[in-house]
């Protein structure tokens, strides 16, 4: 099998935004709403475990 010369990496610069905040700032999207975890999440009411004797 004969070795295959590396390729040359090819860079391309484009005009898209990079992230999510770029975007509402250029009026392109709406900002997201922050999810709200409180009270989705019940603990179990379970007693405190009992010493046991040795």
């Amino acid at each position: 099998m004969a070795d295959i010369p590396p390729r040359q990496v090819q860079r391309r610069i484009d005009d898209s935004a990079a992230d999510m905040g770029t975007l509402v700032d250029l009026g392109l999207a709406e900002e997201q709403p922050v999810p709200q975890y409180a009270g989705l999440f019940v603990e179990p009411d379970i007693p405190p475990l009992a010493d046991e004797p040795e």
